[in-house]
């Protein structure tokens, strides 16, 4: 049985939809703003809170401690450089036949995972001489 969702967490989905990209809380507020479904902020928080407990969307948090929020996608991998913040997405998965595992050994169900790498890109490494 699909959950019963609010009117604003209605309207985030749409947008995250529409988009096809992760968003901060505070863009997403924008978001609403610009396309006149204007929210407060505290709402935003609360919806994707709610959507995230119901498996419906993921959050990535940044190096600089920033949370984008996202459809769930499958296998969502970064390199994130830690000085310019560029990231990556890699394709690899190394941890699929452990989720599998830890599903079943902990009767845990898991909605999505992250791998995330956090260094310096080549262009921010200190060049050798």
């Amino acid at each position: 049985m699909k959950a019963q969702h609010t009117r604003s967490q209605d309207r985030i989905l749409n947008i995250l939809k529409s988009l096809n990209r992760s968003i901060s809380a505070q863009d997403l507020y924008v978001e609403l703003r610009n396309r006149d479904q204007s929210m407060g902020l505290a709402t935003v928080y609360r919806a994707l809170e709610g959507l995230k407990l119901e498996g419906m969307v993921q959050v990535r948090t940044l190096s600089n401690g920033e949370s984008l929020y996202g459809l769930i996608q499958e296998d969502r991998h970064h390199l994130t450089c830690l000085q310019c913040g560029d990231s990556v997405p890699i394709d690899e998965c190394p941890v699929h036949d452990l989720e599998k595992q830890l599903n079943q050994s902990h009767r845990f169900k898991i909605y999505y995972h992250m791998l995330e790498f956090f260094g310096m890109c080549d262009r921010c490494q200190p060049k050798a001489d």
